[in-house]
């Protein structure tokens, strides 16, 4: 398996022949924000498309549209308004066969809508094959979190959001991104969602760019000393 981190919550994830697209976000100026690091945008063809939720960090339709065509997958009131896209709906607890895999659809406790689309359903994923993996997307900590996804690999967890603050709405920071860590219990974590774009106002420098990942290691070595945190930074990739 493979896991490269291109930035904020897109991971591209190669798994037992399957290539997963997460959240595609490519593009180094969105409204207001500038991406720190040059964007990689040599992403190759995949094989499906997970969309979290309906912020425009998450849902980007430039980004969409720079893709080969695909499967999308997308909470199923957002993906009505995904026609495009041709957008397949997902419930909580659904499961799509993809080649090998297997994907469920999970609970996110995060408020996911924007005008037009006035569903707040956010979504997180767990990608099942001869490795697991759980992909957060944006979510606060939930009680059905303990045990989520059984016999866990790799946990990709958000832990910080674009600015020098959260701002609002329900996230994780690196304390209770940690803790999340901590619920999972994967065998490797993997910090997103953080050090990727910055309001266009403060410098490429800002410390709200790195701190974020360091306080999480921090506080997962403390609260979960037998997982492995392997940050990665936006472009790197993860070979396990």
């Amino acid at each position: 398996m493979n896991v490269r981190f291109i930035g904020h919550a897109t991971v591209l994830i190669e798994l037992d022949g399957v290539r997963i697209l997460t959240d595609p976000l490519l593009r180094d100026r969105v409204a207001h924000l500038r991406r720190a690091f040059p964007v990689e945008r040599s992403v190759p063809e995949v094989d499906v498309v997970l969309l979290s939720h309906g912020h425009h960090d998450h849902l980007d339709f430039p980004s969409l549209r720079m893709l080969p065509a695909s499967r999308v997958v997308a909470p199923r009131k957002l993906a009505a308004g995904l026609k495009e896209f041709d957008a397949e709906g997902v419930d909580e607890g659904d499961e799509l066969e993809i080649g090998p895999l297997t994907i469920r659809a999970t609970h996110a406790e995060h408020e996911g809508g924007r005008p037009p689309f006035r569903t707040g359903i956010a979504l997180g994923y767990a990608i099942l094959g001869s490795r697991r993996v759980f992909f957060a997307a944006d979510t606060e900590l939930f009680d059905g979190m303990t045990g989520l996804v059984e016999d866990l690999d790799l946990a990709l967890v958000p832990i910080w959001g674009w600015g020098p603050s959260l701002g609002r709405g329900k996230h994780l920071d690196p304390q209770t991104a940690a803790e999340a860590v901590r619920r999972l219990a994967p065998k490797v974590a993997v910090p997103i969602h953080w050090g990727t774009y910055r309001p266009f106002h403060k410098r490429a420098s800002a410390p709200f760019l790195t701190e974020p990942a360091e306080a999480f290691a921090r506080a997962a070595s403390e609260v979960a000393p037998d997982v492995e945190v392997r940050v990665l930074k936006p472009g790197e990739t993860l070979e396990l």
